[in-house]
């Protein structure tokens, strides 16, 4: 079976226990206004445009059959809206242009994996499944697992949790370690700052403990945004019930994908988001765990 991903990454040491190989998949059924990865955003590849390396050659304008690439004053323009991804402006060699993106069958992705299997062995690390939305790929994700659990790779998936109930219960005996999100506690908010409610989401974090599913819970804070005590007093009520969570993860905000954006010619609504400072993280933690015996990590 083939999906769409844009990015394998190895020897990676915060997407689960151990040294792990991380699988980036495209697309994701929210619109996070935090993301930075907007190059999972979409399911399809996309042409990215890195205009701080272009020298305005102008082999790309020959090249590209949709006319996405002009000259204006001496300065090369970039036009997103008709492009499809076809890579033929990249063929001219130049290093501003690239495609995010790519299609590739899971037995590939299994071979790629296999490579580092002697540092999983000997760290307890494996396979983890990120994004974008792995579920959003769900046959291709679970076919996946599957030749991991075949090869006793032990298998993390970071998901944002919002997938029908009953895939999820399907997959739930393949993963052995769940890396879900939780993103706001107010549905409403919620919605404003990615798109959906979180009433799917909360029923499947509990659906997920309910069957024997380990839990990490990954929560992005946002200053201005979801940074309320409101959210993180419901961050620690919400992992009180749980059962099999291992530890909360506080992501604060930070500011790497802003280029990416640029370069997607996509709008980010985060620009005025300030980075926190430590005394703000540590203030995050003190209150969850004030509410919670659950570990807090911050990172």
């Amino acid at each position: 079976m083939e999906g769409t991903i844009f990015k394998i990454q190895r020897f990676c040491t915060d997407d689960g226990p151990g040294i792990r190989t991380t699988v980036f998949f495209k697309g994701c059924p929210l619109r996070c206004r935090w993301c930075h990865n907007p190059e999972s955003q979409s399911f399809k590849p996309q042409l990215m445009y890195n205009g701080e390396l272009c020298v305005n050659c102008g082999r790309c304008i020959e090249r590209c059959p949709k006319g996405c690439h002009s000259f204006e004053e001496f300065s090369h323009s970039f036009k997103s809206e008709n492009c499809i991804a076809c890579g033929k402006c990249i063929a001219v060699g130049c290093n501003s242009l690239s495609v995010s993106g790519y299609n590739i069958s899971t037995q590939k992705v299994l071979d790629e994996v296999l490579k580092d299997k002697i540092f999983y062995d000997s760290s307890s690390g494996g396979l983890t499944l990120s994004g974008g939305e792995p579920f959003a790929q769900y046959d291709f994700a679970n076919e996946l697992l599957q030749k991991a659990k075949e090869n006793n790779i032990h298998t993390c998936v970071e998901t944002c949790g919002y997938l029908r109930d009953d895939k999820l219960k399907a997959i739930i005996p393949l993963v052995d370690l769940f890396l879900i999100d939780y993103k706001e506690t107010d549905s409403q908010k919620h919605k404003e700052f990615t798109g959906v409610e979180n009433e799917i989401i909360i029923k499947n974090i509990k659906s997920i403990d309910d069957n024997g599913g380990k839990i990490v819970l990954r929560c992005p804070i946002i200053p201005g945004l979801n940074n309320t005590d409101f959210h993180l007093k419901g961050i620690a009520d919400l992992t009180s019930n749980l059962k099999n969570i291992e530890r909360i993860e506080l992501e604060p905000y930070h500011n790497f994908g802003v280029d990416k954006y640029k370069n997607l010619c996509m709008k980010y609504s985060c620009k005025d988001v300030n980075v926190p400072t430590e005394d703000e993280k540590q203030s995050w933690v003190k209150l969850i765990k004030s509410f919670t015996d659950v570990p807090v990590k911050c990172f």
